[in-house]
């Protein structure tokens, strides 16, 4: 659609209408933007191993037809009075939209920025409902009808055409992973780990590098060392499956971000962490863990979780990242290879993102 929206309308997007369906063209419904509303034509959106589960239904209670994508960038192209006066935002202004699209903004954690993580009326992106009951449909669309307070500004340095594709993942996998390095306060002299080096594990290699930590990735195999070492500049990189290099490391860790989905058992990470060191879980295992209590009571270590980030943490990572020349390892798709990339995807086979070119949407 061109011109101004002045009614409910819909744009070209990628659906799925079932757990076991294929991704297909879909006419995907966008609300008549308001005053509060910024209109936004998305170029590129990244592709998080959450929009698999979602898809297929395997954290049960989606939503379909389903439009996933919540790792979103692209140019506004038109805005609403508020957003425009109060949000300061202007047509051709490059923005992002991340995981969720809003928030009661009236409760405790929403007056202090936590809205993701805390707040009980937080709206989805996408296999979500808004406050009028309606679902909510994501980044594998043209475009996107949001509220400003939800909109973040891409930095000018990363809305370079050739860079912009590369920020996309940051609207998830970049939050996520800085969210817990800032709330520990990660600086120079700490030691961190990275378990797991994926799409959220490469990107907190790198933010962790930036805050002055020596850091260490953490891998049951060799097949990513290069990568860790060469292309991320971690520090060191071991293997969790050698037990004698497992002994040697103990008691050395001021954190650990754990990003492995996968099922693992928590022992190995604890015994590596120092005295009030802290691991962080970032991945979803299918099954709860087991809490390793002797080597949490013996060190006065501890574990906790962390989802993203709100909007104004989700502006300072950004921020940060363009101060620090930090961007995401991608492998661009077009829309009609998204269900290739999912299978690709479930059997770790991505170097280290996949972003699809929406701007493919309208001839694909």
């Amino acid at each position: 659609m061109s011109g101004a929206a002045t009614t409910a309308y819909t744009t070209p997007a990628y659906a799925v209408k079932s757990r076991d369906a294929k991704f297909e063209k879909w006419s995907c419904p966008r609300r008549a933007p308001t005053a509060d509303d910024v209109r936004i034509q998305i170029e590129y959106c990244g592709i998080c191993h959450s929009d698999v589960h979602q898809a297929r239904d395997e954290w049960t209670g989606s939503i379909y037809p389903m439009v996933p994508g919540h790792e979103i960038v692209g140019k506004v192209v038109q805005t609403g009075e508020n957003a425009r006066t109060k949000g300061k935002f202007k047509e051709g202004d490059i923005v992002g939209v991340g995981c969720f699209v809003d928030s009661c903004r009236a409760c405790e954690n929403c007056k202090n920025g936590l809205e993701v993580q805390f707040c009980p009326q937080l709206v989805m992106t996408y296999n979500g409902r808004d406050k009028a009951g309606e679902p909510t449909y994501g980044g594998y669309s043209r475009e996107i009808v949001v509220d400003y307070r939800y909109v973040l500004r891409i930095p000018e340095k990363l809305a370079k055409p050739d860079v912009l594709p590369r920020v996309a993942p940051l609207l998830c996998a970049g939050i996520t992973t800085y969210s817990p390095l800032h709330y520990v306060g990660v600086k120079k002299g700490m030691r961190v780990g990275i378990h797991g080096l994926g799409g959220l594990g490469h990107v907190a290699v790198r933010l962790a590098k930036a805050m002055g930590a020596t850091v260490v990735v953490l891998s049951r195999s060799e097949k990513k060392r290069q990568d860790a070492l060469e292309l991320l500049k971690a520090d060191q990189y071991l293997l969790t499956s050698d037990e004698e290099t497992m002994k040697r490391e103990a008691g050395t860790f001021d954190l650990i971000l754990d990003t492995v989905s996968a099922p693992h058992e928590l022992t190995v990470l604890t015994n590596l962490l120092r005295r009030d060191g802290k691991l962080c879980l970032l991945g979803i295992p299918p099954k709860p863990y087991v809490v390793p209590a002797q080597a949490l009571v013996f060190g006065r270590r501890s574990i906790f979780g962390s989802l993203v980030g709100g909007i104004k943490e989700t502006q300072e990572m950004l921020d940060f990242c363009a101060k620090h020349n930090i961007t995401c390892e991608i492998e661009m798709v077009s829309p009609n290879q998204i269900d290739e990339a999912y299978e690709r995807m479930t059997r770790s086979d991505v170097r280290y993102r996949f972003v699809i070119d929406i701007k493919q949407l309208e001839t694909a």
